[in-house]
């Protein structure tokens, strides 16, 4: 019973920590390192990714009817079968596929040998402090123009490919915070703050999806009856803490800035480092 109610926890958390740029996969680090499962090292290896695909499935529910490229449309892809393909949707997904292919290259081949080296409580904590202190310069800067990109369909490929580079990044390095960076990455290269968010998180579910998929398949599939609940316990709180964040998190996005979430990176990272003695 009590590892279920720390995979309520799990999903508390990373259903929040989703979404907002202060990194997910390091928070799920640091949580078990307070309060680890009692679950054998194979399966929370493949727990700790499966369950965003809770997370992620709210980003799906929430922005269905701009992600679902099917049906009649003003402006089809083409004749025949194609009208009934929404053209503008149909690109937005290529623009996703080619910001996902550097982290899902890397993913694949350096998967293991990425988390052996750097998933540990250092490598987060420094991760958490540089890119939060990244918010707060680019954000200072980003004041000071206009941005460039202030549509999805202002995104053009080349742009989507820096913006997957940057995704890279938090791919290798755990506590960097895949939509943190991903975020960094459009600022930089002019994309509105609004449309920055809206990309990241579409950008989210083919990454998670893969990576899931790829767990899933090392793992072997061999749950027992408590793993598939704790797992799907985790996955379903997940979903429904993060319909809550992503909505909020869009609002705040039209007024604020992230610098609020830069400070709160490094503050987290220097507790991190004093608490574990560093």
């Amino acid at each position: 019973m009590i590892e279920i109610l720390i995979s309520i926890l799990f999903g508390i958390v990373e259903g929040i920590t989703e979404w907002l740029p202060i990194s997910s996969t390091g928070h799920m680090i640091l949580l078990n390192e307070l309060i680890p499962f009692n679950v054998s090292e194979s399966f929370y290896s493949m727990y700790e990714v499966v369950i965003q695909l809770g997370a992620i499935m709210a980003v799906v529910v929430i922005f269905f009817k701009q992600l679902f490229p099917f049906g009649k449309s003003s402006e089809p892809l083409g004749e025949g079968i194609l009208r009934y393909v929404k053209k503008d949707i149909f690109v937005l997904w290529l623009k996703i596929i080619v910001s996902c292919i550097p982290a899902a290259v890397v993913g694949l081949l350096f998967d293991e040998i990425l988390e052996e080296l750097f998933y540990n409580y250092v490598v987060v904590a420094l991760a958490l402090i540089v890119f939060g202190i990244a918010f707060i310069v680019i954000e200072n800067y980003d004041k000071k123009r206009k941005p460039k990109i202030n549509s999805l369909a202002d995104i053009s490929f080349k742009a989507a490919l820096i913006i997957g580079f940057f995704q890279l990044i938090a791919a290798i390095f755990p506590g960097t915070s895949r939509s943190g960076a991903t975020i960094v990455g459009a600022l930089l290269i002019g994309v509105s703050r609004t449309v920055a968010a809206e990309f990241t998180f579409f950008e989210a579910i083919p990454v998670m999806f893969g990576a899931s998929l790829l767990k899933l398949v090392r793992f072997g599939l061999a749950f027992t009856p408590l793993e598939i609940l704790i797992l799907a316990v985790g996955m379903l709180t997940a979903f429904v803490v993060s319909l809550f964040v992503i909505k909020y998190l869009m609002a705040y996005v039209k007024k604020h800035d992230f610098k609020i979430f830069g400070y709160y990176r490094i503050i987290l990272g220097v507790i991190v480092l004093l608490y574990f003695g560093i």
